[in-house]
């Protein structure tokens, strides 16, 4: 088992949980990491902290996006709570570009399944690294905010300070 820390960071849009190994984040999320599912990908279950490189580094770069002073995220990521597709779908947001949206069906037509804009859409609700890998900037077909995992207001003040009206 990999040993991991957990840090619960306060922004302006909710508290998101934090939890990396001594070199990578492996999560980063509204909502608190499941003990079983950082199990089975061989992550021991965090300790909590109140510094560590890792998460200092990752709590520097939100607040900066969240200030606006960031574009786009520089961090060690590792995606082990990942499913294969879902790291499908995830390599498939550096394509949507800071400032602009894309659709889980265009989406799914990148990765070239374009039938299975539902599926990108769940992979995406389970997105482990939230705001890091800007799930936010996924729209329904008609432009429509639908699910995200900090809440509809979320989504919007995120897409906002990207300057994107919905």
């Amino acid at each position: 088992m990999i040993d991991t820390f957990r840090f619960a960071h306060e922004t302006r849009i909710g508290t998101m949980e934090l939890i990396a190994t001594d070199q990578h984040l492996v999560y980063c999320a509204f909502a608190p990491a499941r003990v079983e599912a950082l199990a089975r990908a061989g992550l021991a279950e965090p300790s909590t902290v109140a510094s560590q490189a890792v998460l200092d580094r990752a709590v520097h770069q939100i607040d900066g996006y969240l200030a606006g002073e960031l574009r786009e995220f520089a961090l060690p990521l590792d995606l082990r709570l990942a499913t294969a597709f879902g790291r499908q779908v995830l390599a498939a947001l550096a394509g949507v570009g800071y400032g602009r949206t894309a659709t889980y069906g265009e989406l799914a037509r990148a990765i070239g399944r374009p039938t299975a804009a539902r599926a990108v859409g769940a992979r995406l609700g389970a997105n482990p690294l939230c705001v890091v890998l800007p799930c936010h900037r996924v729209v329904g077909s008609t432009g429509s905010l639908t699910g995200y995992a900090g809440g509809t207001d979320a989504k919007r003040q995120l897409l906002a300070l990207e300057g994107i009206a919905v």
